[in-house]
């Protein structure tokens, strides 16, 4: 009987591994799900722009890093609110581009308008054009994201001929 149930436990984890938790969602891609001082955000950027013009999308660049709890307090809300995070990733390819003591990124980011604080979100087309910086405290209501701001946003912002 022990056995058996070993076998299973062994059969479920080699099953599952190399499966995405439910948690880092969908498929999305590594430059999308976290902030990474390690990584190179040019290489990430025209990743981001070939997805963007092969799915028909816009680019959300976010600016942020795991300091920064804003970060984490946007990131809490959108997995909370499954309909934005969807919205967010069927209209957008999003670029997550750390920025901290580390790495500042500032090579990347010399390319933008200044952050007015983190998270700090921009708009591209796919062709990289610029077409918006928002600063997220907009989206706050009462001190919380506001769901219909969110949405706005992401209404206004996801159409390529803007």
């Amino acid at each position: 009987m022990r056995l058996s149930m070993w076998v299973i436990c062994l059969a479920g984890l080699l099953l599952s591994a190399g499966q995405p938790e439910t948690s880092q969602a969908e498929g999305l891609p590594a430059y999308s799900l976290g902030y990474d001082p390690a990584r190179d955000p040019f290489s990430d950027g025209r990743d981001a722009l070939k997805l963007a013009t092969e799915t028909d999308r816009m680019v959300l660049i976010e600016v942020g890093g795991d300091w920064c709890s804003w970060c984490h307090v946007l990131d809490r809300f959108l997995n909370q609110h499954p309909s934005i995070r969807t919205k967010l990733h069927e209209r957008f390819v999003v670029l997550k581009v750390n920025v901290d003591d580390s790495n500042d990124n500032a090579g990347f980011l010399s390319a933008f308008p200044p952050a007015l604080g983190y998270p700090h979100l921009y708009i591209t087309r796919n062709d990289g054009s610029i077409v918006h910086s928002q600063d997220t405290a907009e989206f706050l209501h009462n001190g919380k994201y506001s769901k219909q701001r969110l949405m706005g946003f992401l209404d206004r912002w996801s159409l390529q001929d803007e």
